[in-house]
């Protein structure tokens, strides 16, 4: 006897074309976040996509806040008592810079040839507009199969995700007695493991973000007259920074990795057993050898364990010719990427002990908090998760794995804080897809089995 998904599954393969017209529609839209020039375009994607939704049933709002507005929509699906999944997506895109690097308009979608097969190049082709499309057309082939979904479902779609989501917080405090109805998130910005096996990701890292300053003499100095009795600060704060870690890769604030749990073995085993090829990875960016913590396997120290990083050190003369001077001030850019059992504030307070016992006299240290975000880790016993596993399964008929992310995605985190909810992360792109990049690409056939995977999601998570 067919199944209820064996109809919306060959519905969407039969209008496979529709969705890529649809989705084509929705890359031709400059949905700039982060430049005001845009902010008109910012507000026709958002009700593009309101408009896509009551197309398949949904309720659909565009909602302003103080920058680009949000988009809300709820669908009934099978009754009150049917589970009730909240999907999260972005509208915005990275401006498209430098255009000079694109073979095609930025905003003139294309398919082209690739190892995979066809490939949909355009801004925004994966990050996020396809993976958001692929739900989309989720909810498109089950309300044209039969009418309604199985699931109740909330869609929550922001347009300030690549410039910092300044209006998330407060819309999520302000309405969270609506959106923390569901009872789980799905969130597709994610990836795969390759082109031929689904992933899910279980483990964020997260970051605490800081910028130090070391202040020294009143004023710049001439390094001829005051060099070898003053204080040169940008020597100083180089010597500090110096130390961040040990020549086994251990990173030497004070507690920094008091509560940090060690991995399973079957986690470990796991790992190891997806076959990474570190050399190969930095190959790919010019480098020969590989740094981090002695011991531990490239994966763990990419997704399970923390790291220090200068983003960026200045001071004193550093234009064009000479100029001999020992400047007043130095500073630099330092983030640490958490795993869990960190707590971002005590690592900042962390730091700032480490600089100021190597601070030499006359020195003053100031370590300005920047951002920061705890680590996110989703219970792999999570129903939902398991759903996920097996509509992957399904799917692509061999198991997903489940990988951690050396980055961050803090609307993970803020729905967990703010809204009560976990989030199945289960994104379709792929390391080679140029995210941010010109030329970003996302493979049809990866669009095509996360469409499919998110209309075996519903009906799994119906059955959960």
């Amino acid at each position: 006897m067919p199944l209820p998904t064996d109809a919306v599954l060959a519905h969407a393969d039969s209008d496979l074309d529709g969705s890529l017209g649809r989705l084509f529609d929705f890359l031709r839209i400059p949905s700039i976040s982060t430049d005001p020039a845009y902010k008109d375009e910012c507000r026709r994607a958002a009700q593009w996509a309101a408009d896509r939704l009551a197309e398949c049933g949904f309720k659909a709002e565009v909602r302003p806040t103080t920058g680009h507005p949000m988009v809300v929509a709820h669908h009934d699906g099978a009754g009150p008592d049917a589970p009730h999944v909240l999907y999260y997506g972005h509208y915005d895109v990275q401006p498209p810079d430098p255009l000079d690097l694109w073979n095609t308009g930025p905003f003139e979608p294309v398919l082209v040839d690739g190892p995979h097969g066809k490939r949909i190049v355009a801004r925004g082709a994966v990050d996020d507009k396809g993976q958001v499309m692929m739900f989309f057309e989720a909810f498109r082939a089950w309300h044209a199969t039969h009418g309604n979904l199985p699931c109740r479902v909330t869609v929550f779609l922001e347009g300030e995700e690549e410039c910092g989501s300044p209006s998330l917080v407060p819309f999520l405090e302000a309405n969270k007695d609506e959106l923390g109805q569901a009872d789980v998130a799905v969130v597709c910005d994610t990836g795969m493991w390759d082109v031929e096996t689904p992933a899910i990701t279980t483990m964020l890292r997260g970051m605490a973000y800081t910028e130090v300053k070391l202040t020294g003499p009143s004023r710049d100095l001439h390094s001829g007259l005051y060099g070898g009795s003053a204080l040169n600060p940008i020597n100083a704060l180089a010597k500090i920074l110096g130390d961040l870690t040990d020549d086994q890769g251990r990173i030497q604030l004070p507690g920094f990795y008091d509560g940090i749990p060690e991995r399973s073995m079957e986690q470990k085993a796991e790992w190891e057993s997806l076959g990474f090829d570190e050399t190969a990875f930095l190959a790919d960016v010019g480098l020969s050898s590989s740094s981090g913590e002695a011991q531990r396997s490239a994966l763990e120290r990419l997704w399970a364990r923390p790291t220090a990083d200068i983003n960026g050190i200045w001071g004193g003369y550093t234009g064009p010719g000479s100029k001999t001077v020992i400047a007043s001030e130095a500073f630099a850019k330092v983030s640490f990427r958490l795993v869990t059992g960190q707590d971002p504030d005590r690592v900042v307070q962390a730091f700032q002990r480490f600089c100021d016992e190597r601070a030499p006299a006359g020195a003053k240290v100031a370590v300005s908090d920047l951002h920061g975000a705890p680590a996110m880790e989703v219970p792999l016993d999570l129903p939902q998760l398991q759903a996920a596993r097996a509509a992957l399964a399904d799917e692509f008929g061999r198991p997903a794995v489940t990988v951690g992310s050396g980055g961050s995605i803090p609307v993970v985190e803020k729905m967990k804080r703010i809204l009560g909810l976990d989030s199945v992360l289960m994104g379709f792109g792929l390391n080679d897809d140029q995210i941010h990049s010109p030329n970003e690409k996302f493979e049809q056939v990866c669009f095509h089995h996360g469409l499919r995977s998110n209309a075996r999601l519903l009906a799994k998570l119906a059955e959960s």
